[in-house]
C-alpha cells in the first residue's frame, strides 16, 4: 500500500454499524473510508495518529490526562490488514500499534468535528501545539 493512493474494498460484519464498502489510503495525508449506509468519511493522518487506539509511549500525561501533541504533519505509510474486522496503519513517526477497526473508523468519522475541537481545547489548555517541537 506504498502508492499514493489505493483501493481496497473489504467487508466486515456488524450488528451496530454499517458494513464498510471501500477503504482508500491517500497516502499520507489521509484515509477515506465508505460505508454500505452511503456514510462517507476523509480522515487526516494527523486526526488517525492523534486518536490512535493503542497506548503509545510519545503520549504526554499532563494531571492523569494523556495527550499526543505536535503531530500536525505526521504522514501515512502504509496500512496493514489485520484479519477481516480492520487495519494497522503505520505512520511516518514510527508508530504502528494501533489496530483500527471499520466500526472505529465510522465512530471517528461520525464524530470527527467534535473530536477535533475537543483535542485542541485539551492542547490549548495544556499550553501545547499541534506543530512539533522545534528542533535546537
Amino acid at each position: 500500500m506504498l502508492a499514493a493512493q489505493r483501493t481496497i474494498r473489504w467487508t466486515h460484519t456488524s450488528v451496530d454499524f454499517p458494513r464498510l464498502t471501500r477503504f482508500t489510503l491517500q497516502a499520507p495525508k489521509s484515509v477515506e473510508v465508505e460505508y454500505a449506509n452511503g456514510s462517507k468519511f476523509n480522515l487526516s493522518s494527523e486526526f488517525l495518529r492523534i486518536h490512535s487506539p493503542a497506548v503509545d509511549g510519545k503520549v504526554r500525561s499532563i494531571g492523569g490526562e494523556k495527550v499526543i501533541f505536535g503531530r500536525r504533519h505526521v504522514g501515512v505509510m502504509s496500512a496493514e490488514p489485520v484479519g477481516n474486522y480492520g487495519l494497522r496503519i503505520v505512520f511516518d513517526d514510527l508508530h504502528k500499534t494501533g489496530i483500527y477497526t471499520w466500526d472505529y473508523f465510522y465512530h471517528l468519522g461520525s464524530n470527527k468535528f467534535t473530536l477535533m475541537r475537543n483535542y485542541i481545547k485539551t492542547l490549548r489548555k495544556h499550553g501545547l501545539s499541534r506543530d512539533p517541537p522545534k528542533r535546537k
